[in-house]
């Protein structure tokens, strides 16, 4: 064989080796490509129901939030539960069917965390602090947690399983006060509705409850208040029916849009 005969055979596989590998770099790349793509599909493939167990106090924010969801997700649609933290900590203990616990103190989280019905570890999302609630122009003239114990003065307080009357025990006991009010109550809606239905001239409630409460009743400050601020976590559930939903959800409550509509309403950052 010739010389140049040699070098034209050598050419011919040069570029036939050339060309598989780019067949091949190709799809690959192809195969690249496609595959964020899925991934990103499925991502944002949310739907269905999605239940919240949720304290009392956070009803107002996360009504909002719940809407949010609901836009950004249109085959979405979440349903609440509000309530005492103890009573829905107990429901999920006992089986019933969620995807999200967001709780009013740690305490409470740790019954769901404990029997082992949570998924991942809690996150505490925002925190609350109390406020005493009078009725309109606080006409008894409250301006202290010490003038509640005031003979004659119908006072009421959440039930101290309750994170609020936990805290409210705090503040009290802080201040070496006690108190005997006329009801506890078993959530923070319940203790502040007395107040805005004229059953109850005042109650330990949550700055949060006051602002949504609006003119209904009129809100003091108290400095004892600092001693018994109470941190809010949030979790997925583990036998959670939407785990998809659920993880979704709390990303939205624990974002900056989801914090500027806590805050708004009142709740500090953690």
């Amino acid at each position: 064989m010739t010389r140049t005969a040699r070098r034209t055979r050598r050419t011919v596989r040069v570029v036939a080796t050339g060309a598989a590998a780019l067949l091949a770099l190709s799809a690959c790349s192809s195969s690249a490509t496609s595959d964020p793509s899925a991934s990103a599909a499925s991502s944002d493939e949310i739907s269905g129901p999605v239940t919240v167990f949720a304290a009392a106090s956070l009803k107002e924010s996360f009504t909002t939030l719940g809407k949010r969801f609901e836009e950004e997700h249109p085959g979405a649609k979440v349903t609440f539960s509000f309530g005492g933290s103890d009573s829905l900590a107990a429901s999920i203990t006992g089986g019933a069917p969620a995807d999200v616990f967001a709780s009013a103190s740690p305490r409470t989280m740790a019954i769901v965390t404990d029997a082992g019905d949570a998924s991942g570890t809690p996150a505490t999302f925002v925190r609350n602090q109390l406020e005493i609630a009078t009725l309109p122009g606080n006409p008894d003239r409250i301006s202290s947690l010490a003038d509640l114990t005031r003979s004659g003065l119908k006072v009421v307080l959440c039930d101290e399983e309750v994170p609020c009357g936990a805290a409210a025990r705090k503040a009290l006991e802080a201040s070496g006060l006690k108190l005997t009010p006329v009801s506890y109550e078993q959530d923070v809606n319940a203790a502040l509705t007395k107040v805005e239905l004229k059953e109850a001239d005042a109650a330990v409630v949550y700055k949060t409850d006051v602002k949504a409460a609006g003119d209904k009743v009129e809100g003091v400050d108290f400095p004892e208040s600092s001693e018994a601020i109470n941190d809010y976590p949030i979790v997925a559930l583990k036998e959670a029916p939407n785990a998809g939903a659920a993880k979704a959800f709390i990303e939205l409550v624990r974002s900056a849009e989801g914090q500027k509509v806590l805050t708004g309403d009142g709740f500090l950052q953690p």
